[in-house]
């Protein structure tokens, strides 16, 4: 065979139509398993590669993911929340394995912002990681609905929702954490988060943190609670003093993520409050930081690698409906760690002066 082999050269020694071979390596159902699977052992045999070049023109597709971020506060000019990193890492590697390149970029905040992906071809659809304030975000995933525009997005399926959602089970995880903390005897919790639809995550770890005090018959304080959207260090560093300063009796916080639990510590330890002695600390997100925090932080896990794997093929089957493609839920899972500590009447101080 001289030259590049080509699909036209796979049919011949099939025996069939080169629109077979190509339906055959696209795996059509409309081809069956035996004549597939004879296809793919000939294109290996002679060494044939996919022009995705070529095959992307003739679907239209351009055979690109983009992945737009929205620009979170941070404590260094990244503007990406560190939770999404890993994410980021396994949505890159389920992509190569789909045969897909990917973009990643930035949310824009104009009507506009989707048109320089997939209404220019630029990319086949969009993978949406955070999104600000849900209300004010609402509308402009509508309208991509409305215009046809493949995406999904990481976060909570909310009720009435435009487009499909990937996300963690919140209030399952707030149950955890509360009830763990309540395990240990510490009755009087603390929430740090913004509870309200305008941040839907976490208002649903806000519900599994209630639904756990119900079921232990006790209410929420409202002088134990302080509504913070942004999840940085800085954010839970000054909703802690906040917390501090209304003299209000706690020995627990309930941090609605990571972030806000290390700022929150910090402020404890100039206040000289004691982790977990006199007060015990959780988190939500299990990001890297989190286990080498002083000491280190009882948290929730999300599985970021399944994460992105959802991302991908739950796009992906939009785009190529191969498949229904549905919103996906992940468990959460507890990770317990030294933040939380002893009950407050068996703290390791406590058992050393017996």
């Amino acid at each position: 065979m001289k030259g590049k082999p080509t699909s036209f050269d796979i049919a011949y020694k099939a025996g069939v139509s080169q629109a077979t071979v190509s339906r055959a390596l696209r795996d059509s159902p409309l081809v069956s398993e035996e004549t597939r699977r004879k296809i793919k052992a000939i294109a290996k045999e002679i060494n044939y590669k996919v022009d995705k070049h070529a095959s992307s023109l003739r679907r239209q597709q351009a055979q690109t993911l983009a992945v737009l971020l929205f620009e979170d506060p941070t404590s260094d000019d990244s503007l990406i929340n560190p939770f999404f990193m890993s994410m980021l890492a396994s949505i890159t590697r389920t992509c190569a394995r789909a045969g897909y390149d990917l973009l990643i970029s930035f949310q824009q905040l104009s009507d506009d912002w989707h048109a320089d992906y997939q209404d220019s071809h630029k990319a086949d659809g969009l993978i949406l990681l955070g999104y600000g304030d849900y209300l004010t975000s609402e509308s402009k995933l509508a309208k991509l609905a409305e215009q046809g525009t493949h995406f999904v997005r990481w976060g909570p399926s909310v009720a009435g929702q435009a487009g499909l959602t990937v996300g963690c089970d919140n209030a399952q995880g707030g149950r955890l954490l509360t009830e763990h903390l309540l395990a240990l005897g510490r009755r009087k919790i603390a929430f740090i988060g913004d509870a309200s639809l305008h941040c839907p995550e976490f208002l649903d770890r806000h519900r599994g943190y209630e639904q756990a005090l119900k079921a232990a018959k006790l209410k929420p304080g409202k002088d134990l609670y302080v509504p913070v959207a942004d999840s940085t260090e800085a954010v839970g560093y000054e909703a802690m003093n906040t917390l501090l300063a209304r003299r209000k009796p706690f020995n627990a916080v309930f941090a609605a993520s990571d972030l806000i639990a290390i700022g929150a510590m910090r402020a404890l330890a100039e206040q000289g409050k004691r982790v977990p002695e006199d007060i015990a600390v959780v988190g939500f997100d299990d990001i890297p930081m989190a286990s080498f925090a002083n000491p280190a932080l009882t948290t929730v896990l999300q599985d970021t690698k399944l994460a992105g794997e959802l991302l991908v093929s739950t796009l992906i089957n939009q785009i190529e409906k191969k498949q229904p493609a549905s919103n996906a839920m992940l468990p959460a899972k507890l990770v317990i760690r030294r933040s939380c500590g002893a009950s407050p009447t068996e703290a390791p101080s406590a058992k050393r002066a017996k």
